[in-house]
């Protein structure tokens, strides 16, 4: 990274972090996501930037058309992983490229309810970084995802299963 980068990105986050110190509950965020019940069987999620659809996977009976929701969190964690590294290289001096990859394991038997015992959700999900960091020592590549692990939202929130609670509002 640039010192430009480096230093634009410490002058933006100086004041917030200070912020955050002085009052904490400044901190927290309330994100939302809304969608609309589609036709079929799917969901129509409202994204920053376009409308997304999701639908079943095809091992559960979709035709592939429509936005898997599993993908989605995969492509949710590299997105958040992908912009935490960024940062985490700009505050560190390093210019990095390269590519970030996730894949998860589900066993469709569970969510298909064809076995009791076979879980819900994926079992298994690697993140995979593929970098490209000249100047950068082993040391400062391992600080550099150490780092970005520890700060990335939605990797923390997978390890950590944040508490969920469910609520419905009925119009009958």
């Amino acid at each position: 990274m640039t010192d430009s980068n480096t230093t634009s990105l410490k002058d933006i986050q100086a004041p917030l972090k200070q912020q955050y110190r002085d009052d904490p509950e400044a901190a927290v965020v309330t994100l939302k996501a809304d969608g609309e019940l589609g036709a079929g069987v799917s969901c129509k999620v409202t994204t920053g930037q376009a409308l997304a659809e999701a639908g079943l996977h095809p091992a559960t009976g979709g035709d592939g058309t429509q936005l898997c929701s599993g993908d989605m969190l995969l492509e949710a964690l590299v997105a958040c992983s992908g912009v935490t590294l960024q940062a985490v290289a700009t505050a560190l001096e390093l210019d990095v490229t390269g590519s970030v990859r996730a894949e998860g394991d589900l066993d469709f038997r569970g969510t298909l309810g064809v076995v009791k015992d076979a879980p819900v959700g994926f079992r298994d999900i690697r993140l995979t970084f593929d970098i490209d960091a000249p100047g950068a020592d082993d040391e400062k590549i391992a600080t550099l995802i150490k780092l970005t692990e520890r700060y990335c939202v939605v990797l923390q929130t997978i390890k950590g299963s944040a508490t969920t609670s469910v609520d419905v509002t009925s119009r009958s």
